[in-house]
């Protein structure tokens, strides 16, 4: 996926504390440097501050980088001889995601199962009062206006 000319990442999306492979074919691949550093950090305050060489291949610089936790991942190059490329001094920034604990049950938790079972009882009794309450609103107006008419078993068998 590319999410700005130059830089792609294994994924579509980029998790907190997820492992991700970076490709980098920015302005250090195309000028033929032998090395790239990737320099980057998280949040605002570019938290948890890391410098990783990356490995220089056919495709591009690669490396496989940690993703720790903040709102955003922040990244800069840098090659053999101290120069940046960083985005023309705006960074390269790319929002985090969240990881998404609502379908995770916990095996610690004592009444996993037990909530399950219990919403199971729910969902069972909200369909049976759903079926109720539609067969109350359908037949229920024409018992009361007598255009209800029962089969009989001769008119069930043919």
């Amino acid at each position: 996926m590319e999410l700005v000319k130059n830089i792609f990442f294994n994924t579509d999306k980029l998790i907190e504390n997820s492992s991700v492979r970076i490709s980098y074919t920015g302005k250090f691949f195309q000028d033929g440097c032998e090395k790239v550093y990737a320099h980057f950090g998280f949040g605002n305050e570019w938290n948890n501050l890391t410098e990783l060489e990356m490995e220089k291949t056919e495709l591009g610089f690669q490396a496989e980088i940690q993703l720790g936790e903040g709102e955003s991942f922040n990244l800069v190059f840098k090659n053999e001889n101290g120069e940046w490329d960083n985005n023309e001094g705006q960074n390269y920034s790319f929002p985090l995601e969240k990881v998404s604990t609502e379908l995770v049950v916990l095996e610690d938790e004592p009444t996993a199962i037990g909530s399950v079972r219990k919403l199971r009882r729910s969902y069972l009794w909200s369909k049976k009062i759903k079926l109720a309450v539609y067969k109350i609103i359908t037949y229920l107006p024409k018992i009361l206006s007598g255009n209800y008419k029962r089969k009989t078993n001769s008119e069930n068998n043919q």
